[in-house]
């Protein structure tokens, strides 16, 4: 895989085929949600999670390149993104976005610009 910010390869403990749907996921500064979606598609990985509480149920979606470590036993995902970072992401709608190239090319710019 070559997928930068849209591929799973940096992040440790990922075994490819893995449904990650339903894991708690933490930012380096805390909890920020859990995984209610994910693809591992080449060149296009991504999560979508959804931040309950604690942005007014906002879902926001994470490139795969931002998953640092998955473990499986804890059903967890770490990201390298602070909860600030991920709250101050642009606005996800599921409907318009998912499969948008315009969004990816936007989300992918935000996040990667970060680092």
């Amino acid at each position: 895989m070559t997928g930068g910010i849209w591929g799973y390869e940096q992040a440790e403990g990922y075994t490819p085929g893995s449904d990650l749907t339903g894991y708690r996921v933490e930012a380096t500064d805390g909890h920020i949600g859990k995984v209610d979606k994910h693809t591992a598609d080449v060149d296009a990985g991504y999560l979508v999670v959804d931040t309950g509480p604690w942005i007014f149920g906002r879902e926001v979606l994470l490139p795969a390149g931002t998953v640092e470590r998955v473990d499986e036993a804890e059903k967890t995902v770490w990201v390298n993104r602070t909860k600030a970072e991920v709250k101050d992401s642009p606005e996800f709608d599921r409907d318009r976005h998912l499969g948008d190239p315009d969004y990816q090319r936007r989300i992918g710019g935000y996040y990667g610009g970060l680092r």
